[in-house]
């Protein structure tokens, strides 16, 4: 006899969903209220938003706002019907990639719905069972997914270790002589948890070497990195040897969708490959003339970047100057490491959000290892001076009582 498929997901709901009914709708699925801003309302309560991926303001910004609503009002949000290859198309879909495609510096671009599975579905349309993949350990789990979709060899490198890397790359390269394919390495611009930049420019220095394609993730460089935000191949000047760049628009563009841009012969390849495409409906125009919008803002008011820096300078200087440990962020991303579990990473955040009046992400196991936390700050451009130094003010409160055992008592009490 067979067992019951649901015996098992009852009985263990993961290292996340087992806390399931003590956090939802708090410590997980919170409910952000009201204009998305600096400052929004949560549990009834005014606090300081430190975890939206909003980094130069646009999400509210009056033009965008404008835009966005006379497109709705025109479109509705199911125009165009279809999937692109079939009756999705238009002229602004076309127009939108050309526009992205040269901000970035590359030949050809491609609209993809979302970002999680537009990344996921490219992996797979450009690798095949002869193919090898290398790629970063610390990579988003958008990309670990496309990766396990691969039928072929894969090789994981100790995260930004150039020796890894090469190490890895030598047993792909004799891995490929015996298969006939390719080989495929795989980083981020920037790395959504520690902010560290991706070395692409060592990477880049040994394509020659050892003749492998770069695809790289570039989230949460695009638009806060780089000559007017063009992002993180601009920034250590390798843009023209990244051979796929990706990009989403749920970061610094403040809305739904991304793109791949390289190219012509690659990026056509993966139009008429990329399965998640080809089978899903068009991105609606809504979102596609408030995308146009969005960049063509990128491109002409800089001063939007200058301020969220700004703002990030003034966070993490304050931050390391009352002695926090923000560990090797080379960028807007602002991880604030502390030591603690998971029940008392809860009852710090519930002091931090209701008695300081700060909302920033948690971060714990099985994201990071046992035992340490990450308090996640991402900084915009709508931040103030005053939000940075009552959050500095709150944070020095409560690493206080992490290190006197207050949270530890009241986690006790939590979990008894």
């Amino acid at each position: 006899m067979t067992n019951d498929l649901f015996d098992r997901i009852k009985a263990d709901k993961g290292p996340l969903g087992n806390w399931a009914d003590k956090a939802e709708g708090y410590y997980v699925f919170p409910k952000l209220e009201g204009p998305i801003s600096n400052r929004m309302l949560f549990n009834g309560k005014r606090v300081i938003t430190w975890s939206i991926n909003d980094y130069l303001g646009l999400a509210n910004h009056p033009e965008i706002i404008k835009i966005d609503t006379e497109a709705a009002a025109e479109h509705g949000m199911a125009y165009p019907m279809g999937a692109r290859m079939m009756s999705g198309h238009s002229k602004y879909h076309e127009q939108l990639e050309q526009e992205c495609a040269e901000f970035v510096g590359k030949e050809k671009s491609y609209l993809v719905n979302f970002g999680y599975q537009g990344i996921m579905s490219a992996i797979d349309a450009l690798v095949g069972k002869n193919d090898i993949i290398v790629y970063d350990v610390d990579t988003h789990a958008c990309i670990i997914d496309g990766v396990r979709l691969h039928p072929g060899k894969r090789f994981v490198y100790k995260h930004n270790d150039i020796e890894s890397f090469e190490k890895n790359m030598k047993r792909a390269v004799r891995m490929a002589e015996k298969t006939g394919g390719g080989i495929l390495a795989i980083s981020e611009g920037v790395f959504g948890m520690r902010g560290e930049q991706g070395r692409l420019k060592e990477i880049c220095a040994l394509k020659e070497k050892y003749n492998f394609r770069l695809l790289v993730d570039d989230a949460h460089g695009f638009g806060t990195l780089g000559e007017g935000g063009r992002g993180t191949g601009y920034e250590q000047g390798v843009q023209d040897q990244i051979d796929v760049y990706f990009a989403t628009f749920a970061k610094s563009m403040a809305g739904i969708g991304a793109f791949l841009a390289g190219d012509k012969d690659v990026i056509q390849f993966l139009q008429y490959n990329m399965r998640s495409q080809m089978f899903a409906k068009s991105l609606p125009m809504a979102m596609v003339k408030g995308a146009l919008k969005r960049l063509d803002m990128i491109r002409k008011m800089p001063e939007l970047k200058d301020k969220l820096w700004e703002n990030t300078n003034a966070l993490q200087n304050g931050l390391r100057t009352a002695g926090f440990d923000l560990g090797t962020t080379q960028t807007c991303i602002t991880p604030v490491y502390l030591k603690g579990d998971i029940p008392e990473a809860m009852a710090m955040v519930n002091d931090l959000r209701e008695n300081y009046g700060v909302f920033c992400s948690i971060v714990v196991y099985p994201v990071i290892p046992r035992g340490l936390i990450i308090l996640r700050l991402i900084p915009t451009a709508t931040h103030t001076q005053e939000d940075i130094d009552e959050t500095i003010t709150a944070f020095s409160g409560i690493r206080e009582k992490l290190e006197n055992g207050t949270y530890k008592r009241i986690a006790a009490a939590l979990v008894s």
